[in-house]
């Protein structure tokens, strides 16, 4: 239970504020909230096993280099397809408010990307290596889930409140200062 409650604190605290919380307000302002915390807690739940399995081994044994540079790639792809958007015939539009499938994978994705070689990953292998595994992955995951549903619940009151060409701009926006950021990281080391 200390691994639990240590890594669930250490994750929630670093996850504020992280690129990631960003990133979980601005899908919510797309999609519904349920699939959006869906995606966060599947790509949280992998990445958060992977560093603890890590951490188990050894800390140092992330690449994070090319890791941060497809990141980096991926997100500017992100913020072309984001303000590229898509036209929904009436149709479309009826059938993606009842589908959430589409959502949970893309933000399953983008997590996936954004969490490789992020802070709370290396947070997460540096506490593993320290506490035992399944504490440390249960609390980590549920930490950065419960930040990001913080992050979602914003999202959507900000969401009600703009138009929806502002949150294309604005999301399309973030994505590119995220891909920006990681393909900058590794020159910066």
């Amino acid at each position: 239970m200390e691994a639990f409650w240590i890594s669930l604190a250490v994750i929630f605290v670093a996850e504020l504020g992280d690129k990631s919380q960003l990133m979980a307000m601005t899908f919510a302002t797309r999609f519904k909230p349920w699939p959006v915390l869906a995606g966060i807690t599947l790509a949280t739940a992998v990445v958060h096993l992977v560093s603890v399995g890590l951490g188990r081994l050894a800390g140092d044994l992330i690449p994070t280099t090319a890791i941060t540079v497809i990141a980096g790639i991926a997100f500017l792809g992100f913020a072309v397809w984001t303000l590229r958007g898509d036209e929904l015939t009436d149709e479309e539009s009826q059938k993606a408010q009842r589908t959430t499938r589409s959502a949970i994978i893309a933000v399953t994705v983008a997590f996936f990307l954004a969490e490789l070689g992020d802070k709370t990953m290396l947070a997460t292998i540096t506490l593993a290596t320290q506490h035992g595994w399944f504490g440390t992955w249960l609390g980590s995951t549920v930490g950065m889930v419960a930040a990001d549903a913080l992050a979602i619940a914003v999202g959507r009151m900000l969401g009600k409140h703009l138009p929806e060409k502002i949150i294309r701009y604005g999301a399309a926006a973030a994505f590119a200062i995220f891909g920006v950021v990681l393909l900058v990281e590794p020159l910066l080391a």
